[in-house]
């Protein structure tokens, strides 16, 4: 019974608890307990709320006089270290915040709690949420379920292993170049990034870069990662770049045939690509044709002449070593290895700098053009499966490029602020989770739902869960 419940997804959890056949006690119980018997295996659970379960009961009891608070009453959520929760642990991945007690919760989390979902934990980060292997001084490294051999991902990889393995069934991630897509690729979930301004970043650290900064749902499937969405939605008074629209408008399914007109690429502007992870992205494109869209091989020109990864690195570099230099001062010796070479590198020539602006904004412009054609792109999320950890370079398809060279997937979405979901839809030969992303027009989640929902249908790995025990 345990297992059922902890594999249920979250819509399906706040059934059985609405209509009683399951109590937000047994819910949370369940959860706890499978973090207890696999989370050290995983080191994906950093943090327990310890008022967990007198929560649940709180939700039992509301239960009982007819008081239930919203769509996730009685259903546990988890969120990245990167989120305040008040009264909680929050220590970005850091000796510099290792003994940090946040006083307030973050928007996302209060949205959460204020829908009736129970806080029962925070999950693993690299230090200040900027890395894309989850390992830092303080908690140690996560490890992918599916191979704990493997990376999890960054820096929302805590977040995606619990929520493959069954620890929780819905997380808040970040994104600011891959953060949440990539680890949700690694771990077979769904990752969500929407439309820059669709979701407030208040209480989410570190405040640098917003204007790439995207906060989204994690789940193990496309309705929770809806439900979520919406509930995470719309402005709260603090953060300047959220938008005063309403909610977006979540399908209860594919309702085809979609006639909708996609392009696809699965190397192109991303090459190399593994060509398994090629080989799922094609598939993918054949399922979105016989759910009754136009698809089109496409090509991308404004990315074959600007790699993102290349774009990225003096802009980051730049913003984010102002922003933290204050923080480190005098503290360099307390930093994770990779983090105090990183920000020991010498700052980028103002020029290179502005180019990499520019550069950004000509991305954009570009993608804007494309999306006058099309209403999706369907592409990899990662190029490879999951890889042994602490890599620097990878070999794909027989040319070694260094790690950071697989965010040219992942990037271009941050730099447009597209709303871009991953959605698991096959394996590799060696077992591993390959994920295919869709990325829509500024503020049509909708649509990038409808086609995640549809390619979730017909998905070889729906349902499928990571071999532990």
């Amino acid at each position: 019974m345990h297992e059922d419940i902890c594999f249920a997804d979250a819509t399906e959890l706040a059934r059985l608890i609405r209509e009683g056949e399951v109590s937000p006690v047994e819910v949370v119980k369940a959860h706890l307990e499978r973090i207890s018997a696999i989370n050290a295996k995983l080191n994906a659970v950093v943090t327990i709320a310890v008022d967990a379960l007198e929560l649940a009961k709180q939700a039992e009891r509301a239960i009982a006089k007819g008081s239930a608070t919203g769509p996730l009453h009685g259903v546990p959520f988890t969120c990245k270290d990167a989120f305040d929760v008040a009264g909680i642990r929050t220590t970005r991945g850091s000796k510099l915040f290792e003994h940090r007690i946040a006083e307030r919760d973050a928007t996302t989390v209060a949205r959460l709690k204020h829908a009736g979902g129970i806080f029962l934990g925070k999950t693993n980060i690299p230090e200040f949420a900027l890395w894309w292997e989850t390992d830092n001084s303080v908690f140690g490294r996560t490890n992918n379920p599916w191979n704990p051999e493997r990376t999890a991902g960054g820096s929302s990889g805590g977040e995606a292993a619990a929520i493959a393995a069954g620890l929780s069934p819905l997380g808040i991630g970040s994104d600011v170049g891959g953060s949440l897509r990539m680890p949700a690729h690694y771990c077979g979930i769904v990752g969500f990034k929407p439309t820059h301004g669709r979701v407030p970043l208040t209480g989410h650290w570190p405040e640098t870069l917003l204007r790439a900064q995207h906060v989204g749902p994690m789940a193990r499937t496309v309705r929770d990662v809806a439900l979520a969405l919406r509930l995470l939605s719309g402005p709260d008074g603090v953060d300047h770049h959220c938008l005063p629209l309403e909610p977006p408008a979540i399908p209860a399914s594919a309702a085809k045939p979609l006639k909708l007109r996609v392009g696809w690429l699965a190397d192109g502007a991303f090459a190399p690509v593994d060509r398994e992870v090629q080989a799922v992205v094609r598939k993918a494109a054949d399922s979105l044709r016989s759910a009754g869209c136009t698809v089109e091989h496409t090509a991308l020109p404004v990315l074959e002449e600007h790699p993102a990864s290349t774009v990225s690195g003096p802009v980051w570099a730049l913003e984010a070593g102002y922003y933290w230099e204050p923080f480190i001062r005098g503290r360099e010796s307390e930093l994770f290895p990779f983090m105090r070479k990183r920000l020991a590198t010498p700052w980028p020539d103002v020029r290179d700098y502005l180019k990499g602006l520019a550069t950004w904004e000509a991305i954009r412009h570009g993608m804007t053009a494309w999306f006058h054609e099309y209403d999706l792109l369907l592409c990899p999320t990662v190029c490879v499966p999951a890889y042994a950890h602490q890599l620097r370079e990878i070999t794909v398809d027989g040319v070694t490029m260094p790690t950071r060279q697989k965010l040219n997937t992942l990037i271009p979405w941050n730099f447009t602020g597209s709303p871009a979901i991953s959605v698991p839809f096959g394996l590799s030969s060696e077992g591993l989770p390959i994920g295919v992303q869709l990325v829509g027009r500024h503020f049509d989640e909708a649509t990038v739902l409808r086609a995640a929902l549809a390619l979730e249908e017909v998905s070889e790995v729906r349902g499928k869960h990571p071999p532990l025990s």
